[in-house]
């Protein structure tokens, strides 16, 4: 039969572009399908601008049709972006029939809840007295508040994953970057799972895995239509990344102290180099594919020297900073990476720390591993994550997903977009 030939124009955000680029590009897939993508045009559209026969464009505001009420727990960089962009796509919302309103703000030892109408953004910024954090409260203010409900758990903490069951139950949705629940004990995920399907909530975490990238959507949009996922491998670490596409021009020890006067490495770099990170990110996409695996079962190639995995830094290194005194410890060992990344480009190969998930086995595992200089993990630049997804229709060559992986407005526009699906429940 003649394969059907469909020009398609794409007026989206690059997000959701980014998944029809990569469908279209993986010519034995489409051929499978027997539909050619002969023309990919991607437009961004900008909400804040005019859009003919929009309310906008008509000079008028229409009353929204449906409220989505936002609490926010942790306010350091993400949520902050996440607030203002929030605020800047209000108009353009409620102008498309959806009313965006965030009514309650929580840091770690205060919170501010919007009883009458109060601006809890900048009453968190304000010095006036604020009542003290209590996320059941929290979590029962949002219980009561008007329309679609979603907390935005922007932690790092495990406290908050606790309550996720009890928020969810209760019809509250739950979006977040927080990696606790998704990769902490088989029960209490599963037990999260559970309860949004019980309250009729959502639990969105997209941006668990390379931040505002379409990893997890993907490999979800995968799995619905009924494709076999066979592999999943990435680089899901920007910092780590970062470090090895310098190609060991320089030593090791320097590069990651440029990391860290960049800000891709946490304020002790072991943190980054010990590939624990990483291997949350592994444990989240090994449960997508139905392969339940604990942290444990994962084995991790930590990249911090044996004799520096219990340092201990002093005072005075302490008073010196973490990372300074953390890379002039590392420098003694520059000789064994660089013996490593030699050995690699003799072969004309190149390092990369990659994450492995083999669903057919049912197994998981990091590690610095040698890819060939023609694999798409080796075209990687700055702090780039890369994603492949070997599957019964993306074969021989598997879908690529590529991009920023870490920073707080991509993040934070990812959480974003897993709210407006919250809110489309």
């Amino acid at each position: 039969m003649m394969a059907m030939r469909r020009a398609i124009v794409v007026a989206a955000p690059a997000l959701t572009a980014l998944s029809l680029v990569g469908q279209c590009r993986a010519q034995s897939a489409i051929r499978a399908t027997g539909v050619l993508c002969s023309v990919v045009t991607l437009r961004r559209i900008d909400p804040t601008q005019a859009v003919p026969g929009s309310c906008r464009a008509a000079g008028t505001v229409s009353e929204a049709s449906s409220s989505v009420s936002i609490g926010i727990v942790g306010f350091g960089l993400v949520a902050r972006e996440l607030a203002q962009q929030l605020e800047k796509q209000r108009a353009s919302l409620r102008c498309a029939g959806t009313d965006v309103n965030i009514v309650a703000v929580a840091r770690s030892r205060y919170m501010e809840l919007s009883t009458q109408g109060e601006d809890v953004i900048k009453a968190m910024t304000a010095d006036s007295k604020k009542r003290p954090t209590d996320l059941n409260q929290f979590g029962d203010f949002m219980h009561s508040s008007p329309g679609q409900r979603v907390i935005v758990d922007c932690t790092a903490d495990d406290a908050p994953a606790e309550l996720y069951a009890s928020w969810l139950s209760a019809g509250i949705s739950v979006v977040t970057p927080n990696k606790r629940a998704g990769s902490g004990s088989i029960d209490r995920y599963r037990q999260v799972r559970e309860a949004a399907r019980a309250g009729g909530s959502r639990f969105l975490y997209e941006t668990t895995v390379g931040a505002g990238l379409p990893i997890l959507s993907t490999l979800q949009d995968l799995l619905r239509t009924g494709d076999v996922v066979h592999k999943v491998e990435g680089i899901f670490s920007g910092t780590l990344s970062f470090l090895f596409n310098d190609g060991g021009r320089r030593p090791f020890s320097a590069v990651v102290r440029e990391a860290s006067e960049l800000g891709f490495t946490e304020p002790d770099p072991r943190e980054d180099l010990n590939g624990v990170d990483v291997q949350r990110k592994v444990a989240i996409l090994a449960r997508e594919c139905g392969v339940h695996l604990e942290l444990s079962d994962i084995p991790v190639e930590s990249l911090v020297p044996k004799d520096l995995e219990s340092w201990s830094p002093s005072e005075a290194e302490r008073a010196e900073g973490l990372a300074i005194s953390f890379v002039r410890k590392l420098e003694p060992y520059d000789e064994v990476m660089a013996q490593r990344m030699a050995e690699a480009e003799s072969k004309g190969e190149v390092l990369r720390y990659v994450g492995v998930i083999d669903v057919a086995n049912g197994t998981a595992m990091v590690q610095l591993r040698a890819v060939p200089k023609s694999h798409p993990f080796a075209g990687t630049q700055h702090a780039d994550n890369i994603v492949t997804f070997a599957t019964a229709r993306y074969t021989p060559r598997p879908l690529v997903v590529q991009g920023p992986g870490a920073g707080a407005a991509v993040t934070a526009a990812g959480a974003f977009a897993d709210i407006l699906r919250a809110a489309s429940v």
